[in-house]
């Protein structure tokens, strides 16, 4: 266990009001979604990229106060300024050095599978149901 993992139980511990975001650190990004074993919630990765809506070109991306933005604030090839983010389905080894990863919580739907079966009585001996799922 690391120090930064101690102080963050330390602190639930002696601080349970005090408000600490799970940053889903051990989820990998090449998977589409998975459990994060420090909360236990279900997390989907998404991936981000951000183009010049001048030229089209891609600029490098990056997370900043929960929103995808460019790393530089002009266009290397014409200048402009204003940017439009695509999200992308599926990452590929060219984009993945321009793509931002944002990891955002699902939230499950719980529902019961549950199947009830009823017989009516006869003298006969019970056989066994077939159940469809």
């Amino acid at each position: 266990m690391s120090l930064a993992d101690t102080l963050v139980k330390l602190t639930r511990l002696f601080l349970p009001d005090f408000a600490l975001k799970c940053t889903h650190d051990k989820i990998r990004p090449d998977v589409e979604q998975g459990y994060c074993p420090d909360c236990g919630k279900l997390v989907k990765n998404e991936w981000y990229i951000t183009r010049c809506s001048c030229c089209g070109v891609k600029m490098k991306a990056m997370l900043k106060s929960g929103e995808v933005v460019p790393q530089e604030h002009f266009c290397s090839n014409c200048g402009g300024k204003d940017f439009a983010v695509e999200k992308v389905e599926k990452i590929n080894f060219i984009d993945i050095n321009f793509a931002a990863l944002v990891k955002k919580e699902v939230q499950e739907e719980r529902f019961c599978n549950t199947v009830k079966c009823w017989q009516e009585r006869t003298s006969e001996q019970p056989k066994l149901l077939v159940q469809y799922l």
